[in-house]
């Protein structure tokens, strides 16, 4: 699939050492974006999903134009402070440190059928967070979606050993 061809990569950003995966190229590519919404849209189209999540911020690209394409609801998942009404918290381990995700309590409905998307999944820590935060509002997820893995930091793993099950489209292994 040509989706790995449209994204930049930047070495030594944000910091020397880190090959930095830029999405951006495919956004802004008509063809790239067409092929990475299809995609999805072929994977999930026959799949019971109520409503799409996206992960703050990137997977709000990807969420709301899956969503409007399967005629489902969207409901994001924010960083800390970033949500108005009354949310449900959850605190997630970074390389250095740690980080909160919110989402409101209201967005998920006991039983719904959910499909979590992001653009890239590295460590896995903001996605499995994201995920714990739907199954805490009742929510069942179906998968966790992404453009890019990034196997050699193991979040796939980390995500399949909790038992989700994780697709993502292209992967940058050892590069």
């Amino acid at each position: 699939m040509p989706i790995k061809s449209r994204i930049r990569t930047v070495p030594h950003w944000p910091k020397k050492g880190i090959m930095f995966r830029d999405i951006t190229t495919l956004l802004k590519d008509p063809v790239g974006l067409k092929i990475c919404i299809d995609d999805f849209l072929n994977r999930y189209k026959d799949n019971k999903i109520d409503i799409v999540v996206g992960i703050d911020s990137r997977g709000f690209i990807l969420g709301g134009a899956l969503a409007y394409l399967l005629n489902k609801g969207f409901v994001p998942v924010r960083k800390k402070g970033k949500l108005p009404a009354e949310t449900e918290k959850e605190e997630y381990t970074l390389e250095y440190g740690t980080d909160v995700i919110e989402i409101h309590k209201d967005a998920i409905e006991q039983g719904q059928k959910v499909l979590i998307i992001d653009d890239l999944i590295a460590t896995g820590g903001t996605a499995l967070a994201a995920a714990k935060l739907v199954q805490k509002l009742g929510g069942e997820i179906v998968e966790l979606a992404f453009m890019v893995d990034l196997p050699d930091l193991g979040g796939r793993k980390k995500l399949a050993a909790a038992g989700y099950k994780v697709y993502a489209q292209t992967e940058f292994a050892g590069e």
